[in-house]
């Protein structure tokens, strides 16, 4: 707990020291004394609990926070519910709190030696929004123009929706970013914002447009836990226990540490020199400064793709807080880091999610990756890669997957539109938790295949109403179009993946061949970064998503 309050007194000295004009000597030296001592005599909430913050409804939710030890803390919502504890020998105190149907403004007092007020308080459905840029990025960052003129419109719908959207009961909290190699952070820097003027554009853009879809069938408070930070892999977000009770992940995290170590020791060696930056920063300069200027090497102690940095630099410290489920858009990093593995961390992080906040399997949808053009190759057949592992991790109870490779653009791995993202997100919350009827969660999913002689019939599920050939433009809803099934590819027993042709031959059945296959083994689809035009639907307008037969 001292730890915890060492940089607050810090804050407090350097504030005294740039104020002395208006101090004598003597006040400072005693608030110096004095401080350290009243601040830790004084009960301390996670910064989460704060004002117009939105609680999980109807259920108990934990409140956590420091006190000096042995000290009785009172903790009372204006509702009529309380609850006691006295706190720790390390300081550490915790209750659980009943908590109210959907409404508020509601108020929660926390009494010990001292009193703490948390006001304009509303009680609704509580979603963690975590990953990359693409759940990062803020409804802001999508307002300039948009790289290509066809996508256009989507840039006006997203201003117009930032200047004219004024919903006080969607709100936000986001954790700071923050790297930690070793220790796991007990609270974090933020404040509570709602989808109001001034303060929307600061919220994620996939998190919102998945609120407001809430907001508008559910019509109660929804509040947005963001966790997430652009260009990052999944690796950091897992646990070191999370690796270390694994036996697939266990010798990879034992190794990537002991690299760590040896990293560390060499960086802060006394001669250290960082070579290869220096090299990289002459080349730029002598080819006058053109491109992306070269960066030193990061020391693993600020490296956000360290595994387990991320959870103990952010995630720890919103655990335990109640919510109703997770929604998770990230891969774009790990299609040029193993990627072929990324199933088995996928599936590791959301079990071990599940077991650190302790309230049972909790819902947990994520994003397959939209299209965009790769660099290379290897990010081609990587991005497919991710994409198709996150389908196979739908094997995990409670889970949804909301396909997006229509909605991309070739050149902005940041796509506009956020809006369908959110929508298709929200489809699986409205049905699952919320048991709303809802034409279809998904486009349809592979579930089986079948070799026929010299062509494969796939089978799906989640086909709806049933399969067709679709092709939809911008947030326009899909449509029947009159053409062939497109990106469609069988491999023989030969090893070689070529193109093939493919059609719909009952509801939930597409058969595929090639004419000069006669053997034929397996059938991917969309596997590309940027399968444009892939064309699979089901009558409700979702489309298919990437898959591979081939294990």
């Amino acid at each position: 707990m001292i730890n915890r309050f060492r940089e607050f007194n810090c804050d407090k000295r350097e504030f005294l020291k740039k104020n002395s004009m208006y101090l004598s000597h003597k006040i400072i030296l005693v608030l110096i004394v004095i401080l350290p001592h009243t601040v830790l005599a004084d009960v301390v909430l996670n910064t989460i609990f704060s004002d117009h913050m939105v609680i999980q409804r109807e259920t108990e939710i934990p409140i956590w926070g420091w006190a000096d030890p042995s000290e009785d803390i009172t903790v009372s919502g204006s509702w009529g519910e309380g609850a006691k504890v006295v706190a720790a020998a390390d300081g550490t105190w915790r209750v659980d709190l009943k908590t109210p149907k959907a409404g508020g403004p509601y108020s929660i007092t926390i009494s010990g030696k001292n009193i703490i007020h948390i006001k304009d308080v509303l009680s609704g459905e509580v979603w963690l929004c975590t990953g990359q840029s693409n759940m990062d990025f803020a409804l802001d960052k999508f307002l300039n123009d948009s790289r290509e003129p066809q996508y256009q419109p989507l840039v006006e719908y997203i201003r117009e929706e930032v200047s004219t959207a004024n919903d006080d009961q969607i709100r936000h909290i986001e954790v700071l970013q923050n790297t930690s190699l070793y220790e796991k952070k007990p609270d974090f820097q933020g404040q509570w914002i709602s989808a109001t003027q001034g303060q929307i554009g600061k919220i994620t853009a996939t998190g919102y447009f998945f609120a407001k879809e809430l907001r508008k069938e559910l019509n109660v408070p929804i509040g947005l836990v963001e966790c997430s930070w652009g260009g990052t892999r999944i690796q950091p977000w897992i646990s070191a226990e999370a690796y270390l009770a694994d036996e697939n992940l266990k010798d990879y995290f034992k190794a990537n540490r002991k690299e760590i170590k040896e990293t560390i020791e060499r960086l802060d060696a006394e001669d250290y020199r960082d070579t290869i930056y220096e090299s990289q920063l002459a080349s730029w300069k002598e080819n006058g400064e053109k491109g992306r200027k070269p960066r030193p090497t990061d020391h693993p102690r600020e490296d956000r793709q360290v595994p387990a940095t991320l959870y103990n630099g952010m995630l720890n410290s919103i655990i335990p807080y109640a919510i109703k489920g997770a929604i998770w858009y990230q891969g774009e990093s790990n299609a040029v880091y193993m990627p072929e593995e990324y199933e088995d961390f996928f599936t590791t992080m959301i079990n071990s999610w599940r077991a650190d906040w302790n309230q049972g399997d909790f819902s947990f949808y994520w994003a397959q990756l939209a299209a965009c053009q790769r660099g290379n190759e290897e990010a081609d057949d990587g991005w497919a890669t991710v994409n198709n592992e996150l389908r196979k991790s739908l094997k995990l109870p409670n889970t949804g997957m909301a396909v997006l490779h229509d909605i991309g653009e070739a050149k902005d791995i940041h796509p506009h539109n956020k809006i369908d993202a959110g929508k298709r997100l929200a489809l699986w919350a409205l049905e699952k938790d919320y048991h709303k009827k809802v034409a279809a969660v998904s486009g349809p999913l592979y579930n089986s295949h079948k070799v026929k002689g010299d062509k494969i019939q796939v089978d799906f599920s989640e086909a709806g109403s049933g399969l067709m050939v679709g092709h939809k433009h911008l947030l326009d809803e899909a449509v029947t179009v009159n053409e062939p099934l497109k990106w469609f590819e069988i491999l023989g027993q030969n090893g070689e993946w070529i193109p093939a042709e493919a059609k719909i031959i009952s509801k939930n059945i597409i058969e595929v061949w090639n004419s000069s296959v006669s053997d034929p083994v397996h059938v991917r689809y969309a596997w590309s970064g940027n399968p444009q035009g892939a064309n699979l639907y089901n009558k409700e307008g979702l489309p298919a998503a990437v898959f591979s037969t081939e294990e």
